[in-house]
């Protein structure tokens, strides 16, 4: 069939295979590029492998340190006349990639929150690597079925206490307008959050793999969080999505104790902003990030996703004295390029200028939305998205 995006909203609606593929395929060679890290990890678990960071991290393990890699995600296959979910394609194409280099990989698809999904990845590991000597943890997802209560709980993006109001853009139209933003009305919206964004499925995973003894020792285990300016506090890091973050950093210590008889440690890596499915649904981020773009390209210090991961392996977690660089709250940093005084201080200033009228002129919107658009396959100069393509494809080694 012929695959063209259908927009809704923040969503792309369809993924294209053969996109996607190329997008995996860059971010392989960029990793190649920067050659291998000497001591880094070689039996890898990722939980939410199959876009944004978790991606770019099962892709740093595998082609910058040679690793065997088991991903775990929740994705839709293809049927005949309907696309797959980007994340999906991704998977196949890195499996494809990872076994054209003789690499092991490996995928399991379901529902990562869920005691079945933890039992059939204790299993495979089991069966096929033992042990692993790196968990990374990069779920992201609206809500969560409780795996010891049942209760399913659903997150909402909002501030805590009052209403919220500033600049926000449509990045599909390049429109600025305000937006206010509604207070969360209780307690619960903000529990249900944190149940979902928070640490504690990251805790139950470290827990069962400890238990079934398939974490090696001096185990290593990282998630990702996001604090960003003063300008996006009130609705990220003050707000509902905050008190998740703080709850997921709260969990180090807890994964820490649960590890320390093998010698394992947990860390939080604060990562860039970024062009994400996720944190293109956020109001006033789209905007801040495009300024962001502007600035930060502008002095040759942009980094995209693989980018990040691989300064995050080769640069904090794998480091040639074994020295992990953290900050006062012993979080490791990869957002310190973007939180540089002189790039906040110009964005700030881009920021009180934005208007739909001079939005492409002092903004990387059109970078924005390039980006968007690569997430799911489309924009890549090397695809015809005129031709005809296949749109089922298989991941090699699914388990689901």
């Amino acid at each position: 069939m012929i695959i063209q995006p259908r927009v809704r909203g923040f969503i792309c609606l369809t993924a294209h295979p053969e996109g996607t593929a190329q997008h995996v395929k860059n971010q392989i060679e960029y990793v190649k590029s920067k050659g291998k890290i000497a001591n880094g990890p070689k039996k890898v678990l990722v939980v939410g492998a199959s876009t944004g960071f978790g991606l770019a991290s099962r892709i740093m393990a595998a082609f910058g340190s040679d690793a065997a890699t088991i991903g775990v995600f929740f994705e839709k296959p293809a049927a005949p006349g309907k696309p797959a979910t980007a994340g999906w394609y991704n998977s196949a194409a890195f499996e494809q990639e990872a076994h054209a280099a003789g690499l092991y990989a490996k995928s399991i698809n379901g529902d990562a929150f869920s005691d079945e999904v933890k039992a059939k990845t204790i299993e495979l590991i089991k069966q096929d690597l033992g042990q692993v000597d790196l968990v990374v943890y990069s779920l992201a997802s609206p809500r969560r079925t409780h795996p010891k209560t049942g209760v399913l709980h659903s997150s909402v993006l909002k501030p805590i206490g009052q209403p919220f109001t500033d600049k926000t853009v449509d990045f599909h139209s390049g429109v600025v307008s305000d937006i206010t933003i509604n207070p969360v009305e209780s307690e619960e919206d903000i529990a249900n959050t944190v149940a979902v964004m928070g640490g504690e499925d990251w805790k139950f995973w470290m827990e069962a793999l400890k238990e079934a003894g398939v974490l090696a020792e001096g185990v290593k285990t990282v998630a990702y969080s996001y604090i960003g300016p003063e300008l996006t506090y009130p609705i990220y890091r003050n707000g509902t999505i905050g008190r998740a973050k703080d709850d997921l950093e709260a969990t180090v210590p807890v994964i820490n104790d649960i590890l320390k008889d093998i010698n394992g440690v947990s860390y939080v890596s604060v990562n860039k902003a970024l062009v994400t499915q996720s944190s293109s649904a956020i109001p006033v981020v789209p905007l801040y990030i495009s300024l962001l773009y502007k600035v930060m390209k502008e002095k040759g210090i942009h980094e995209g996703t693989i980018e990040q991961m691989q300064r995050l392996f080769a640069e904090r977690l794998y480091t040639a004295d074994g020295q992990i660089p953290v900050d006062d709250k012993g979080r490791i940093r990869v957002d310190d390029l973007e939180m540089r005084q002189d790039v906040q201080e110009e964005v700030a200033k881009l920021w009180k200028e934005a208007t739909t009228e001079n939005l492409e002129e002092i903004s990387d919107i059109v970078g924005y939305r390039n980006d968007f658009f690569n997430l799911f396959g489309f924009n890549f100069p090397e695809i015809n998205y005129e031709a005809e393509t296949n749109e089922v494809v298989n991941v090699p080694s699914i388990t689901e």
